[in-house]
């Protein structure tokens, strides 16, 4: 199917609906927006939409890779009793499959883990009998199992708030630099340059290239190879010309104040893994497009990085930590569920966590697809968290429900969280029963959120030295607020350069926010009260088959 075949079945689905004027004055069928017309035409480099075709592990593949079983945890001690501690078994038996790569298999029953479920190795797969089969217990903490320890930013704020996992994902290699890290009271999450952003070396420089292209031009393409994992890395100048980049341009960025943000200009360099899919002389050409331009101001380069966690995966269980009650803000003990970390082409299907203090966690991670998670129980703190430059990730067919209990006093709920400068990243499908759409500042852009029903009652964060809520290209595309809050959903009064459309009338109230740039937001709305009609009804699920059904596009097959 190409571009205009599926425009043209797109437009079929509204025939008969009648017509409606868009904001910039133009007419579209009733459920066709303008800017999904103007979006099939210039499907990478849209000035409100960005393109997310290519989000998810391997691409978005709709089946995940399969590796054959090589071992059963019951083989290396573990017990489904309930009451046996079979953590040490099950990451025996991680250890054992790491060597050679494979399947290893948790049969049905209640395993109780007294310690961190540790996938450090790529190519492995913990596979459990189904979420509603088999089950990990957690007794206890990050905390109690690592350490305490303050915030990346001093103070008694914890960092289990916002990092680590009872089931952590993340390279072996970087395992023990980590718990050295936490136990000396350092911040160990810096992401895929290491925690001291030392551990990279330059392979080339890249010469100056548009936000979309999916080729560039390297000084010296002799150590870079079809296949190989690198990372593009930009550095901002004394202007902030690349903050201001990723926030649109103009004149409201350029009169933003940066310098104090010191939180935000703690994230750059950005960096942005990607695989290399063809290498002919000088030109390379990239699994993804370009997320942003390529100047020679901000020092572009392709570098090496910490060693990344590959091709491994979580299926089929539940994550169940002992009920206790949610702790304060900030002061989460971690009982934490399922997070990645350093993690390229790795994934989360059908898991769902209970009682957890935070959900499902992307720190540094990115291409990683979480499919049919869920958030349950007592109520947490960040049910989903997208941080520190996470990437191209795809959060699709999740659910939080409404919490068991009613929270403490001085809790806090967010919900699906970005930030950091966290791009490109999609929630898709999602039946939130409580929380909120929460960008935490830290100046995520580019990301997506489509087709998802909320019951929006939880509260964004983020500090003042965070920097602005939102970058450029933010969208919200079919969101069905089922309490009329408005929240940070409807986006067009406060994301440069963003989309809002079909989303139902929401009126603000509780935590009111107001832009962070001056002037013009060339922000877009259309369907506004519209969102059981709007066509195509996925953002997502039409860019994926928009791209997959063009046989050649911007001079390369994808």
């Amino acid at each position: 199917m190409t571009r205009r075949a599926l425009l043209g079945s797109a437009v079929a689905v509204a025939a008969g609906a009648g017509t409606a004027a868009a904001t910039d004055g133009s007419t579209a069928s009733a459920d066709v927006p303008v800017l999904w017309r103007e979006l099939s035409r210039t499907p990478f480099t849209h000035p409100q939409i960005p393109y997310i075709g290519r989000a998810g592990c391997h691409g978005g593949a709709v089946r995940f890779p399969r590796r054959p079983v090589v071992a059963d945890v019951r083989d290396f001690g573990a017990v489904a009793d309930g009451t046996t501690d079979s953590a040490p078994a099950i990451n025996r038996a991680i250890a054992a499959a790491g060597r050679r790569g494979g399947t290893v298999i948790i049969p049905p029953g209640t395993f109780r883990i007294d310690d961190v479920i540790r996938m450090g190795r790529s190519n492995v797969i913990l596979r459990g009998a189904g979420s509603g089969r088999t089950t990990l217990y957690a007794t206890k903490n990050l905390t109690e199992l690592i350490g305490v320890y303050g915030s990346r930013y001093g103070g008694d704020k914890s960092a289990w708030s916002w990092a680590g996992g009872l089931i952590w994902l993340a390279p072996e290699a970087r395992w023990d630099s980590l718990v050295a890290a936490i136990r000396a009271k350092a911040w160990p999450f810096e992401g895929w340059t290491g925690n001291g952003r030392d551990e990279w070396r330059t392979l080339t420089a890249v010469a100056p290239a548009r936000q979309g292209s999916w080729t560039v031009t390297v000084t010296d393409a002799s150590s870079l190879r079809p296949g190989a994992l690198v990372l593009l890395r930009l550095a901002d100048d004394a202007e902030h010309t690349l903050l201001e980049h990723m926030c649109g341009g103009g004149p409201g960025p350029e009169a933003y104040f940066w310098d104090d943000k010191t939180k935000l200009t703690s994230y750059v360099p950005y960096e942005w893994p990607v695989r290399i899919a063809r290498v002919r002389g000088r030109r390379v050409t990239l699994e993804r497009p370009l997320p942003l331009d390529v100047r020679p101001e901000w020092n572009p380069q392709l570098t090496t990085h910490v060693p990344a966690l590959t091709d491994s995966g979580v299926e089929g269980l539940t994550l169940e930590a002992a009920e206790v009650p949610q702790q304060p803000h900030l002061l989460d003990k971690g009982y934490n569920g399922v997070v990645l970390q350093c993690a390229y082409d790795c994934w989360v299907d059908d898991v769902t966590v209970r009682h957890v203090d935070n959900g499902f966690g992307l720190v540094a991670a990115s291409a990683c697809t979480l499919r049919r998670t869920r958030v349950a129980g007592r109520g947490s703190h960040h049910p989903y968290f997208c941080r520190e430059g996470s990437h191209d990730n795809l959060i699709e067919d999740f659910t939080i429900e409404e919490r068991t209990s009613p929270a403490p006093s001085n809790t806090q709920l967010h919900g699906i969280n970005v930030e950091g400068l966290s791009s490109y990243n999609v929630w898709s499908h999602g039946d939130m029963r409580m929380g909120t759409f929460d960008s935490h500042r830290g100046l995520p852009f580019a990301n997506v959120r489509t087709d998802i029903t909320v019951n929006n009652n939880g509260r964004h964060g983020g500090d003042a030295s965070a920097g602005p809520l939102f970058g450029a290209r933010f969208t919200h595309w079919n969101i069905r607020v089922t309490n009329g809050r408005a929240g940070l959903v409807k986006i067009d009064a406060l994301a440069p350069y963003s989309a809002t459309v079909g989303v139902n009338e929401v009126t603000e109230f509780d935590q009111i926010d107001v832009p962070d740039f001056t002037g013009d937001l060339h922000t877009r709305l259309e369907l506004y009260g519209s969102p059981h009609a709007v066509r195509p009804p996925n953002l997502y699920e039409v860019q994926r088959r928009l791209v997959r059904g063009t046989t050649h596009m911007n001079g390369v097959d994808v």
